[in-house]
């Protein structure tokens, strides 16, 4: 027997002005309507040049509505664009439902999906600045007003409403001082990172495109013992949290690679702002890696939505790899590089190596190859140079070590004035 019965809900849309992406835009709905267990069982849309300011759709599609409800008999109606608090409020009266918009909806899924401390705090932070002019309850609670002026005469429910306002402020104040500690940690440590010059490349993309199983895919192809892989399952922001791996080349190169929470169309602007600490790794990266299911129709419309967000965020001018995951699902052949653009399966396996090698050409330029000397007295050089370098050749010599090898020009400018330089090591 089925334990839990899933809650249903119509979603409804208004189409502006012959708006080509409305029917993706309503597809995406209900499938954030899944992520969040909720069977959709209906579907309303209207054309209008513009969204009715009272209850977003017109009064005859409203009454339509309202029969389609009470037939399919809905638990809540679920509204494709964010609604204000008079919409809500005369929705919920004329529908007598629940009414949510597309903003909660994504709020509700983010607040489910939350597992470290950070990620809880900043969708709190969120969701409270998302209710706080939407203290919805003001037809239910708040009473008549009174005649006269001053606080005393004010209705119960007029000072009631006062009150959770300022402890919705209170708390958003109390909880963004908590997610500025957390921020300061993460800077913190994103300047050690910086300081070691080890490079940051950062996968980037639309929810649910494969950016967690192909970290995963990678760590377990250079470290086949790996404990590090990260949480990944096909479902809608599976991953709100950024994880930070490190990738560990045969040739002792190494970069840091970056899992980044998901975009989505119309992601709400109060998640962006309290999830901006969180995204801040991506503008710091040397190099994006953009994952796109490439199985989906509408990935081109993927890759616009996933590259407006980076332009909101600053991030627009970091050079980019574009990697087309899924195409095992594709009659594509694969895998294959064509310029900046890798086709590859992550759940095959096949495509890492070329995805890495386009890496390397972006993260690896400063390296050099020298031949050098490196003097008795300076045996440090030659472990340090063996665990951080690519050591292609070693001779002992009656002056000291003799090393050809592949190093970041940072170690070799570092430590030039303790070897002597012999040739360029071509």
């Amino acid at each position: 027997m089925d334990q839990e019965q899933k809650d249903t809900a119509i979603i409804v849309g208004v189409q502006l002005n012959s708006d080509s992406d409305f029917q993706y835009a309503m597809g995406e709905l209900a499938s954030l309507a899944e992520a969040r267990n909720l069977e959709v069982v209906g579907e309303m849309g209207q054309k209008a040049s513009r969204v009715n300011p009272s209850h977003y759709i017109g009064t005859g599609k409203l009454q339509e509505l309202r029969v389609l409800a009470d037939g399919l008999d809905a638990d809540m109606i679920i509204f494709n664009d964010e609604l204000s608090p008079s919409q809500i409020r005369n929705l919920e009266s004329d529908l007598d439902r629940t009414v949510i918009d597309r903003t909660v909806l994504i709020l509700d899924i983010f607040a489910e999906r939350a597992k470290t401390r950070e990620a809880q705090l900043q969708v709190e932070v969120a969701r409270l600045q998302y209710s706080l002019p939407r203290l919805v309850g003001l037809r239910a609670s708040l009473s008549r007003q009174g005649g006269g002026t001053g606080l005393r005469n004010r209705g119960a429910g007029e000072t009631k409403l006062e009150l959770d306002r300022r402890r919705i402020e209170e708390r958003i104040t109390a909880l963004q001082a908590e997610l500025e500690k957390l921020v300061a940690t993460r800077q913190l440590q994103r300047k050690k990172r910086k300081k070691n010059e080890v490079p940051s490349v950062c996968l980037v993309g639309y929810t649910n495109t494969g950016k967690s199983s192909l970290m995963n895919a990678l760590l377990r192809h250079f470290d086949p013992d790996t404990e590090k892989e990260v949480f990944a399952q096909n479902m809608l922001f599976a991953t709100l949290e950024t994880s930070v791996r490190s990738i560990e080349l045969p040739d002792h190169k190494s970069f840091l690679l970056t899992d980044t929470v998901g975009f989505v169309s119309q992601l709400p602007h109060h998640l962006v702002k309290a999830f901006r600490s969180t995204l801040e790794e991506v503008t710091e990266a040397d190099l994006l890696v953009h994952v796109v299911d490439y199985s989906n129709p509408d990935y081109e419309q993927m890759i616009q939505v996933t590259n407006e967000t980076l332009g909101d965020l600053g991030a627009k001018d970091i050079p980019t790899i574009y990697a087309y995951n899924k195409c095992d699902l594709m009659e594509y052949p694969y895998p294959r590089v064509v310029g900046q653009d890798v086709f590859l399966s992550v759940h095959e396996g096949k495509g890492l190596l070329e995805l890495v090698e386009l890496i390397r050409n972006h993260v690896f330029k400063n390296y050099v190859k020298r031949e050098i000397l490196i003097p008795f007295n300076q045996g440090r050089l030659i472990s340090y140079f063996n665990e951080r370098a690519h050591v292609l050749e070693t001779s002992y010599e009656a002056e000291g070590t003799r090393m050809k090898l592949e190093c970041s020009l940072a170690d070799y400018e570092r430590y030039r004035d303790d070897f002597v330089e012999l040739g360029n090591g071509g």
